[in-house]
């Protein structure tokens, strides 16, 4: 058992489907595999850690995510190279998502630090770094 390691990681998200589209491809690159699926949410698993989506209920739709209120900021991954860094932030922009921080890429986390930064469907900000 890995004491401590995160065991999986649920988000509701406000269009399945929209979802669905944008974490499945990111998720595939870095190594994911798609672990359930079901008429309100899927999930990607690698080792013992897995990520779950689940349509949010209409009747709680009436506040939108936004990161800088209390809860969830962003979610950080691990990439395997500054390299791949680089890859996936030309496949980022080639789907036409857009990359945060822009004028400090890929160093907007600081010069010893390099990333890349973009937001999901519903802003969640999501962080590939490098080792």
């Amino acid at each position: 058992m890995s004491k401590g390691l995160i065991h999986h990681i649920e988000i509701y998200v406000s269009d399945l489907k929209r979802s669905i589209e944008f974490w499945g491809w990111f998720l595939d690159e870095l190594g994911y595999s798609l672990y359930q699926e079901w008429d309100q949410g899927q999930s990607w698993k690698i080792e013992d850690t897995y990520l779950v989506f689940v349509q949010t209920q209409e009747r709680y739709m009436d506040v939108s995510f936004n990161r800088c209120r209390v809860g969830l900021n962003h979610l950080a991954f691990h990439s395997s190279s500054r390299e791949h860094v680089d890859e996936m932030t030309r496949k980022l922009k080639e789907k036409g998502i857009p990359i945060l921080y822009p004028d400090k890429h890929p160093f907007a986390g600081g010069n010893e630090h390099y990333a890349v930064y973009f937001e999901d469907p519903d802003r969640i900000k999501v962080e590939l770094v490098a080792p």
